[in-house]
């Protein structure tokens, strides 16, 4: 029985389209130890937590024989003949990948004419995961297709395959756990790519609190996290003393604030959150500018206690911790600044998919 029978061609007579979405996610602390070859020698560490902003795949029968991929958000199109060989390069290069792999790895290489259509709720390179989001949700929509039976680790373990590996594209694991499993989770990051995801189970009213007390700061600007990994990546492998100990410190803050967060001690989450933030920027060059330095004196000077960009730096978004009387006036102080702030919620779920009819 060959996997295209065993898995089954998807009938569009039962069910017009498929929907998935997957959750976004701010790295609360940890950021950048899931990055090998830190992982791989020290062991990283990474608490982040799922939002209220998602990434959206959509996908439907091709009118034609061709597998047709729109990036709503961007506005791009690409169009592949059945018989076409799919290169991985030029535009919609993630679109390509997970079609590729599924083909490859689930239906024998046997090619299915679809339309997929996708869209973030966020602006791109915004450093909430939106990247690995959209992988972990266009595979999560073939496997609810193809009725695959892969869990939250196997969506997982795949995305990041297909980003890191079939792409090469550079950083971490953090992203694709965090949409596939959703929720505040405490990640584990060995050698050999080991990776552990441990739920947290927080009070309500602790997660209604830290919502109450962060500002979510789009800085107007995308960043490519890229080369700022890669300047990570170098640095430890270099034995760069100061970056080293810099990303033993981020690890090691993301432990106390997974304690802070399970006793509800969210004064002290803030005050971890502001500590990660400057030894992140010392673990790489590029991770802060004079735009945030400019961001982050207002937002101080307007009654801010701390803050952090989240993802890699450079840009994209900044979780700002504020008191609760004071988030008015941070946003107010930001509004010269040309960003935007971003209302949110902390969700449970992960990634999720349906079939439409």
């Amino acid at each position: 029985m060959d996997s295209v029978t065993k898995y089954g061609i998807p009938d569009f007579d039962r069910f017009r389209a498929i929907h998935s979405k997957a959750p976004l996610r701010l790295g609360l602390a940890g950021g950048g130890t899931d990055v090998a070859p830190y992982s791989d020698m020290f062991g990283g560490r990474v608490l982040n937590a799922t939002i209220s902003l998602y990434t959206h795949c959509h996908i439907e029968p091709s009118e034609d024989s061709a597998v047709h991929f729109y990036a709503a958000d961007f506005d791009e199109r690409v169009r592949l003949e059945a018989e076409e060989s799919i290169e991985l390069s030029g535009a919609l290069l993630l679109h390509k990948a997970v079609y590729k792999r599924i083909v490859s790895q689930f239906t024998d290489g046997k090619i299915v004419p679809l339309k997929v259509t996708t869209y973030s709720d966020a602006p791109p390179g915004s450093g909430v995961g939106s990247s690995s989001a959209l992988v972990v949700a266009m595979v999560q929509a073939y496997a609810e297709l193809l009725q695959l039976p892969l869990g939250e680790y196997d969506v997982a373990r795949l995305a990041y395959e297909i980003e890191r590996i079939d792409c090469g594209m550079s950083g971490g694991k953090q992203d694709q756990y965090a949409a596939s499993f959703g929720g505040f989770n405490f990640m584990e990051f060995e050698a050999g790519d080991r990776v552990i995801v441990n739920p947290l189970r927080l009070k309500r009213e602790y997660k209604h609190e830290l919502e109450s007390r962060l500002l979510l700061y789009f800085t107007g600007r995308s960043r490519e996290s890229a080369r700022i990994i890669e300047s990570q990546i170098a640095a430890t492998k270099d034995a760069n003393s100061n970056a080293v100990e810099a990303m033993h410190e981020i690890r090691e803050g993301a432990g106390k604030m997974k304690e802070a967060l399970l006793r509800g001690q969210i004064s002290d989450v803030l005050d971890i959150l502001g500590s990660s933030w400057h030894a992140k920027k010392r673990a790489a060059t590029g991770i802060t500018n004079s735009h945030i330095d400019d961001i982050a004196r207002d937002a101080m000077a307007a009654g801010a206690r701390g803050l952090k960009v989240s993802g890699a730096g450079g840009g994209g978004f900044m979780m700002i911790a504020v008191d609760p009387y004071q988030r008015h006036s941070v946003a107010r102080a930001l509004e010269p600044h040309g960003g935007r702030v971003f209302s949110f919620t902390f969700v449970e779920e992960g990634v999720q998919s349906w079939k439409t009819n």
